[in-house]
């Protein structure tokens, strides 16, 4: 009874598949008694109910099983055996870009390019769906994954046929995409996981992991006056970053649960790979109950999960004791604040008052691009701590362009992208009714957007357009210019599509810094646009607030968003909405019929899809002409048992990377640039650039994604400081190279490739191919200061070995500057005999003068099956291996 919530349910996991040798009896011993203030040291073998994918990662993943059925063919095995053994569900989502926007025929013209660039993908696609056993796939233009999954997929109990008994048990999943986790705010264990894993489950390998601490995080309380389900998630993501609980659980608990909608615990929830959490979870309660019968879910699936959680002891109501944990936090709701985050990170929370000042303190670093011998000015002034003045200077550039045949002139802070976007908002209610409220009210006073900024709605869900149509209040958005554009992940994956010419040449000219704010989960550096440098995370009425505003350096507690049509100002307390007014605009506008009737048949799709001609054959029939699906060479001349692992010496040091290195950094989802290497792939191809459609879209052709490894045009190499983008420096010649042409020559000369990085490597996104991307480049190993969950698991996937630096160590702190010649040795030891006295092996880097550094590191292969992996070539091969010798 004193067990956390999760841990019970991985309890059951176990126990329901006991088999004395996945899963045997001492691992159910240890994770039943559970010492919550063990450092993670148990590894257990946790098989989840189904597995959940989105198109930009789950086209790579039905590449690989197709892959895979050709490698099974050709060594003489069945490739009917390579099917998904778990029930697999691939939402597409991510595909849709906004190229219309601010007009009502955005969204049919979005969703005609959609299917014009994508349609390669789709036929392969719906291949998959008819050659794959256990696959379904909702078609474009539903919603956003995880939405869909919240509203719909999600049974929180499920029930099948074993052995001719009928089974219940609890669902649980992981998916392909950093966000699952908005699935915990139902009560449903799950996680990201890399593609690469997700294929193993798929396949029926379980998913390796240790017993980990659970730190709870008990809310008390309500929130306030004014402040949004949004505000609260940023506070919490901050508090969390703060207390560090990467690889950690997190579980809600205490009474301010009985005082969130299950909306609202989901945007908690959504946000765990942002404040480095495994998963955000909340208990099964009557919360959640009711919201599977307001979604339209079968009477006796809801009776199901009630009776189940209440038999299993996972029920929650006032009367359940309190858990152990690891560790606590708690939260009174009532002190949470209007708040957004950026310029660059979600966890860097601002208050709403404050962000006018923290813009222009991180304007000279967000500015440095910009010549150094134009003239500096004084932008910004204010109180600063203890009483002081601070004072922000950078360059003075203001340019002046015509948007619309409207003068207008961007500086450094203008607003030039608000959308409302992403699943972690557009499932709320409460907040998309918000930001209805503060445009009606906007309008009644007059005001507009601003010209310059790039408008646009992309709801989670058909939903969502229904209750905002059913209040009136979709019209006051697009009066606004927030016309509907798509359904699903635009801006907050990188498909903001192109900004109005003049716009995009006003910034240019000055080098602006210019701004987004989106409601989203994402703003790193490159993801949302190019020519956007810093980007803020924010709630849906505020996204609004900023569009009608057309600057970030504004404090919005004092100073006017605008000029109404009465000539006086006007202030964001005089539109934003009161929470009555909110409760009431959700109780006459949202109705359970809706979801009856938007997923009676979410199958089926638009007649596009419908009409695709459907490929026949086990096999899939590759076409060599393709720019979208390819043959990825996993398995080309993989022999039946694995190769003694090869040493690594003698390599080279690709690139040596700071801090917070994102999976965008290392594998952009966004624009392909016409001169990158991609996009002179692409072009050799005669393919155009308008017609490059973007890398997450491509992500079934390994020639592009290759090409894009640590090709966003943010990264920093230290080894070549002075410029800015994918850039090295090939040894010995002391050319500079882009990253991908270094990696072909050292390729060529069979010279092994290693990355040098610092603290949190490879935060972000579950991107498979910030993995796939690498091990295609020849990089054999990875040493780096941290890692995040998700990364490390994917380059161990791909037998790439990640490397940590002793506690107080670093690149720096070692002298290294990238230009040695580095050797490890004792890895290919240690993997042979499983290290069986631990997990540290020695680095010896010689630099150019002969002088060498030797120094020790920890093997981040923290259970067996990870060294198997990683013995075997990587998880794929192994489970081919596994499937040819059974």
């Amino acid at each position: 009874s004193r067990l956390p919530y999760a841990l019970k349910i991985l309890l059951e996991n176990l126990l329901r598949r006991e088999d004395g040798e996945t899963v045997r009896a001492e691992e159910i011993e240890a994770l039943a008694g559970w010492d919550p203030a063990a450092e993670p040291s148990r590894e257990i073998a946790f098989m989840p109910g189904r597995v959940l994918l989105q198109d930009f990662t789950g086209v790579p993943a039905v590449v690989d099983l197709a892959a895979m059925r050709d490698a099974m063919k050709a060594m003489g095995g069945d490739a009917n055996r390579i099917n998904p053994l778990q029930p697999v569900e691939l939402v597409i989502d991510h595909s849709v870009q906004v190229d219309e926007y601010g007009s009502a025929a955005a969204l049919l013209l979005n969703s005609q390019k959609e299917f014009e660039r994508n349609r390669e993908r789709y036929l392969f696609l719906r291949w998959g769906q008819k050659a794959f056993r256990n696959f379904r796939v909702v078609p474009p233009a539903t919603g956003i994954v995880h939405q869909v999954n919240l509203e719909y997929l999600a049974r929180v109990v499920m029930a099948e046929e074993q052995g001719g008994a009928r089974w219940a048990y609890p669902d649980t999943l992981v998916g392909t995409d950093s966000h699952t986790t908005m699935i915990n705010g139902l009560g449903v264990l799950g996680w990201g996981v890399g593609g690469i894993e997700a294929e193993a489950a798929m396949l029926g390998q379980p998913v390796s992991m240790l017993i980990p601490q659970v730190v709870g995080f008990r809310l008390t309380g309500e929130l306030a006056e004014g402040a949004t389900a949004t505000d609260l998630v940023l506070t919490v993501t901050e508090m969390l970053r703060k207390k560090g609980v990467v690889g950690k659980f997190v579980e809600f608990f205490g009474p301010g649960l009985a005082k969130l909608r299950l909306a609202d615990r989901a945007t908690i929830a959504n946000m765990a790979p942002e404040y480095g959490a495994t998963c955000g979870i909340f208990p099964v309660d009557a919360v959640a109950l009711d919201y599977l019968r307001f979604t339209g879910r079968p009477a006796d699936q809801v009776t199901l999960a009630e009776a189940y959680c209440r038999e299993q002891g996972l029920f929650h109501d006032a009367g359940t004791p309190e858990a152990e944990y690891s560790d606590r936090l708690e939260l009174d709701l009532g002190q949470v604040e209007p708040s957004l985050a950026g310029p660059r990170r979600p966890q860097d929370r601002v208050a709403l008052g404050r962000v006018k000042q923290s813009f222009l303190a991180e304007l000279p670093s967000l500015a440095a691009a910009r010549a150094a011998q134009a003239p500096a000015r004084a932008v910004g002034r204010w109180e600063g701590e203890g009483g002081g003045v601070a004072v922000a200077t950078a360059p003075a550039v203001e340019v002046a362009t015509e948007v619309d045949g409207v003068p207008c002139t961007l500086g450094d802070g203008s607003v030039v992208i608000a959308a409302i976007t992403s699943c972690t908002n557009t499932s709320n209610p409460s907040v998309m009714l918000a930001a209805g409220l503060v445009a009606r009210k906007a309008v009644a006073r007059g005001l507009k957007t601003r010209p310059w900024v790039k408008t646009s709605l992309a709801p989670g869900s058909q939903v969502v357009t229904e209750y905002l149509r059913e209040s009136g209040l979709l019209a006051d958005l697009e009066a606004l210019r927030f016309h509907v554009v798509g359904y699903g992940c635009t801006t907050c994956i990188g498909n903001s599509g192109p900004l109005p010419e003049p716009v995009s040449r006003a910034i240019a000219e000055g080098q602006l810094v210019a701004v987004s704010v989106l409601s989203g989960n994402r703003n790193f550096e490159g993801r949302i646009s190019a020519e956007v440098r810093a980007n803020y995370l924010a709630s849906p009425p505020l996204v609004v607030a900023y569009a009608l505003a057309g600057r970030i350096d504004l404090d919005l507690t004092t100073e006017p968003l605008g000029t109404g049509s009465d000539g006086r100002p006007v202030y964001l307390r005089e539109i934003w909405p009161s929470q009555q007014e909110i409760e009431e605009a959700l109780r006459t506008s949202l109705k359970d019929e809706m979801f009856r009737r938007k997923y009676a048949d979410v199958f089926t799709g638009e007649e596009d899809w419908r009409t695709l001609p459907v490929p026949e054959g086990e096999t899939y029939a590759w076409a060599d002409d393709s720019t979208y699906v390819r043959r990825p060479p996993y398995f080309d001349g993989m022999p039946r048992a694995p190769e003694p692992f090869e040493e690594i010496r003698g390599a080279r040091v690709l690139a040596l990377l700071g801090d917070s290195i994102t999976t965008d950094h290392i594998s952009p989802a966004g624009s392909i640039k016409k001169e990158s290497p991609a996009g002179r792939y692409l072009q050799e191809r005669g393919v155009a650039p308008i017609d490059f459609n973007s890398y997450g879209s491509r992500r079934g052709n390994h020639e592009v994604m290759v090409r894009g490894t640590f090709a966003n045009v943010r990264i920093r190499n230290r080894m070549v400081p002075d410029v800015e983008g994918g850039v090295t420096v090939h040894a010995p010649s002391g050319e500079r190279l882009s990253i991908f042409d270094a990696a072909e020559r050292y390729r060529a000369a069979g010279t092994p490739t290693v990355v040098l990085a610092g603290k949190e490597y490879g935060t972000g996104s579950s991107r498979d191919w910030a993995a796939k991307g690498p091990y295609l480049q020849g990089i054999r190993a990875v040493v780096a200061e941290s890692y995040e969950r998700i990364h490390r698991s994917n380059l161990i996937g791909m037998g790439i070995v990640p490397l940590q630096f002793l506690e107080g160590e670093s690149a720096a702190s070692l002298g290294l500057d990238g230009f040695e010649t580095i050797s490890i040795e004792g890895l290919a030891a240690g993997l042979a005999a499983g290290f069986p006295s631990g997990r540290e092996v020695e680095v010896v880097a010689e630099r150019p003068s002969g002088e060498t550094v030797r120094f020790r590191v920890r093997v981040r292969l923290d259970t067996p099956k990870e060294v198997d992996y990683v013995r075997h070539g990587g998880i794929l091969q192994y489970v081919l291996r596994q499937l040819l010798a059974s």
